[in-house]
């Protein structure tokens, strides 16, 4: 059953997987949060754990950073193991202003230049979107847990370290397009559900601001970002 990118066997992942970048915030998320969890892949590395949250089956897994890289492991969890929703949960440069540092913002939908879904299966537009029935569980998480969200569009980039000769871009992609924040997953996840009827849903920690030009350090992005994660966990009570 392995891929040449996961070592886990048939039923070694929950039907709900959270998935950050970093795998050593899955493995802080499994560590802190899961009940008897066990290591089932770390294939390059890429930490992937099972357990159970309040009882509830749950995975976590690192999806490493770009598209590419959470293309693959994402296509692999819903095609080969079985796994219905994926949950982001990641880190996010604020293009607003009312973006402070660690607040939580739910995507509503990931706007990209990435050329990721037209190369992946022909789909053409520069917009994806996550699972209403995911979003849902996850407001209802974090209104149980008084858990204050953000909510928009949030742009995710194929390039991290940008040309400066067009500084201000960040301001036309939230004038222009309503983007919130940034990352560089979302939109690959989104289509990647899409295209395998399956379920995902973007759930980010503001870790550096453009607008303020404050950020949080390595260490707390790994292990700070905890309202996130108990708001992801808790959507699988809402099932």
């Amino acid at each position: 059953m392995a891929t040449p990118h996961n070592a886990a066997q048939k039923g070694d992942f929950a039907k709900t997987v959270l998935m950050p970048g970093d795998p050593l915030r899955a493995k802080f998320i499994a560590e802190h949060f899961l009940e008897s969890a066990r290591l089932v892949t770390q294939v390059r590395g890429m930490l992937g754990y099972t357990g159970t949250y309040q009882g509830h089956p749950v995975s976590v897994m690192g999806s490493g950073m770009g598209m590419p890289s959470i293309g693959i492991y994402s296509w692999e969890l819903f095609t080969q193991y079985g796994v219905e929703n994926i949950i982001r949960v990641g880190s996010a440069g604020a293009y607003a202003a009312q973006a402070k540092l660690f607040d939580v913002v739910l995507a509503t939908a990931a706007y990209s230049e990435s050329s990721y879904a037209k190369t992946q299966n022909g789909s053409i537009g520069d917009t994806t979107y996550p699972s209403e029935e995911l979003n849902r569980r996850l407001r209802a998480s974090a209104q149980k847990q008084n858990i204050p969200l953000l909510e928009g569009v949030i742009h995710s980039s194929d390039v991290f370290y940008r040309d400066a000769a067009d500084p201000d871009y960040w301001k036309k992609l939230f004038e222009q397009k309503g983007c919130l924040a940034v990352e560089m997953e979302s939109f690959a996840l989104f289509h990647n559900a899409r295209a395998t009827g399956k379920n995902a849903a973007c759930v980010l920690t503001i870790s550096d601001s453009f607008v303020s030009h404050e950020e949080t350090t390595a260490e707390q992005r790994e292990r700070s970002f905890t309202q996130m994660m108990r708001l992801a966990l808790g959507s699988v009570l809402e099932e």
